[in-house]
């Protein structure tokens, strides 16, 4: 039958492939939309935490006093690929190599995608923009896939490579990119596995109403070709190369007593990262937002695949093929949508559990059950719209007048659609570059005066700098510090250790208690955690504990003078928002 497939790892190319300039073309405008959306000044939201990381793992030295820098590496291959150019070039220069790598594969994976799922190539653009938004005003739990440079975005690039094999039915490569995305960040990866796993078992040896086959043309019964294996080489292959992956994440446990481990989950998931974690910490409204995503897709899904199964008749060999890929990727890569969505609904149903069995939720919500489909479900919907635009009259079934005017409306629609969508994404691009600071050092991300002015958080940033440059030149490489509250840079600019600080946080159990106690012992629920004590005896005791002889404070929360040695600013320097004082 014609645009059959035939064999378990068949390839469905097009007809014609496009031209070379065509997707070169298509994979810059894909780089420009990441630089618009998240080409603001490094660090971006977590460059300073993994790449203060990366750097010391090339170089154990460089703040080996530092509680959270010389903790275990989890995502060491992501810090042996990423981390190497902080021996040769400035941390800013190594966030943007990573992120030209990084977005270089989302674009590269994103576009094979698109010519998977039998689409023209410059149509992935679209693809990106309306998946970016759908991921900031519909996400549940926080993810983002397009931004600055970590472990989890190369991992998603090679997730799309993974898509774009399954979606064509060559499972077994699927499984290796997957592995390979595992490899990268283990939870991005691994879940995607578990959810192109539901995929094969619901497509492959589902019911007859479900299986690609029949969409595909194949024959039943004793006639039947070949069906796609699960265990094939490309799923153990896979497996291994998950193993770079899972085994240092494995290793962030060891040493550990189950005792210690409990208490390591539950400082993870109820205090320090509820907000990725905890169902019951989600905004309200985010909830309503990602729900209405959700149901749109899934009836975004149920008009393709009902419309994409029955689009035969009255076509030509050609466009039948192009119909029966479409519709068979379509079914596949919605299907993998609803196992991201299936596990996020066991995460809530874990996220019942704390009231009943506290320390067992808390191992569990350790595995971000949210983050697949917050970062799926967008991106198939995405796929969905630009589809519905995009289809060609060509596959119409209807008469010519009904087809032309259908055409017509489709086309107006479109292009109100495009309007609507690229107002939302300039209006993103533009509230990125308000604060005129890196967000990493913004108030708002920083919760201390949210509201301040272009003007006020460029000051804030300037002195927050020059302080850092002067610890930097003025104290030795070894030197640990009392740091504030509010910022999560302080390694990145002054390049020594600090005693703790609220975004540094280890992985490892060991050292993640010892990063609670440290942190309740430095900001004090006395304090609401907002601020270092300044009590003589705790700062003393501080001192001979941790070998910290200066502090660094921030003169917005604990005022312009204190009863301590200052030692910066001096009478010949300015900086009105933070000051160091040696410790008594």
């Amino acid at each position: 039958m014609g645009g059959s497939v035939t064999t378990s790892e068949s390839t469905l190319e097009p007809q014609t492939q496009p031209a070379r300039s065509s997707l070169i073309w298509s994979w810059l405008a894909l780089m420009g939309v990441c630089f618009l959306y998240a080409g603001d000044a490094a660090p971006g939201v977590n460059e300073a935490h993994y790449l203060v990381k990366a750097k010391n793992f090339w170089q154990p030295d460089w703040c080996a006093n530092d509680l959270f820098a010389s903790s275990g590496k989890a995502h060491a291959t992501y810090y042996w690929l990423f981390g190497w150019p902080t021996q040769f070039v400035s941390m800013n220069a190594t966030a943007w190599i990573g992120r030209v790598v990084g977005w270089s594969l989302l674009a590269a994976g994103l576009l094979r995608l698109t010519q998977a799922m039998r689409m023209p190539p410059i149509s992935s653009v679209w693809v990106m923009v309306i998946w970016i938004l759908g991921i900031q005003h519909g996400n549940l739990a926080g993810e983002w896939v397009i931004g600055g440079i970590e472990a989890k975005v190369p991992a998603y690039g090679l997730v799309l490579f993974g898509l774009a094999d399954i979606v064509q039915r060559r499972w077994s490569r699927g499984w290796v990119w997957l592995g390979a995305a595992a490899g990268f960040h283990v939870l991005t990866g691994g879940w995607s596995v578990v959810a192109a796993a539901f995929a094969f078992w619901i497509t492959e040896r589902g019911p007859k109403r479900w299986r690609v086959s029949e969409l595909a043309g194949e024959p039943a019964g004793e006639d039947a070709g070949p069906i796609p294996a699960f265990f094939s080489r490309g799923l153990f292959l896979g497996g291994a190369l998950s193993l770079v992956g899972l085994v240092p994440a494995a290793a962030m446990s060891w040493g550990a007593t189950e005792a210690e481990q409990v208490s390591a989950a539950r400082i993870y998931a109820y205090f320090r990262i509820s907000h990725h974690l905890m169902p019951a910490a989600f905004h309200a409204d985010w909830y309503v937002r990602h729900a209405i995503l959700t149901l749109v897709c899934l009836v975004g899904l149920n008009t393709v695949w009902r419309r994409t199964s029955g689009a035969k008749n009255g076509l030509t060999p050609e466009t039948r093929a192009i119909a029966a890929d479409q519709a068979i990727a379509f079914r596949i890569l919605g299907w993998f949508a609803i196992g991201s969505m299936t596990i996020s609904l066991v995460g809530l149903l874990v996220g019942l559990l704390p009231a009943v069995y506290p320390d067992q939720a808390a191992k569990l919500l350790r595995f971000y059950w949210f983050r697949l489909a917050d970062a799926v479900t967008p991106l198939t919907l995405a796929f969905l719209v630009v589809h519905f635009f995009w289809q060609r009259s060509t596959l119409s079934r209807k008469p010519a007048t009904t087809a032309i005017n259908a055409d017509l409306a489709r086309i107006w629609i479109g292009r109100a659609g495009m309007a609507v969508v690229v107002g939302f994404f300039a209006d993103a691009c533009w509230e990125k570059t308000q604060t005129g600071v890196p967000v990493s050092v913004s108030n708002r991300l920083l919760g201390l005066n949210a509201d301040a002015d272009y003007a006020e958080q460029r000051r804030t940033m300037e002195d927050w700098i020059a302080v850092c440059q002067f610890i930097r030149a003025s104290t030795p490489e070894d030197a640990v510090l009392l740091t504030p509250r509010h910022q999560q840079t302080f390694k990145w600019y002054a390049h020594r250790a600090e005693v703790v600080n609220w975004k540094d946080t280890p992985q490892n159990a060991v050292a993640l208690r010892e990063w609670a106690k440290r942190f309740l012992e430095v900001y004090p629920a006395r304090l609401s955690t907002m601020r270092v004590t300044i009590r003589y005896d705790d700062l003393r005791a501080m001192r001979a504990k941790y070998g910290c002889d200066w502090i660094v404070v921030d003169r917005r929360v604990v005022g312009p003078e204190l009863p301590l040695v200052q030692i910066y600013p001096a009478s010949n320097q300015r900086n009105s928002t933070y000051a160091v004082y040696e410790l008594p």
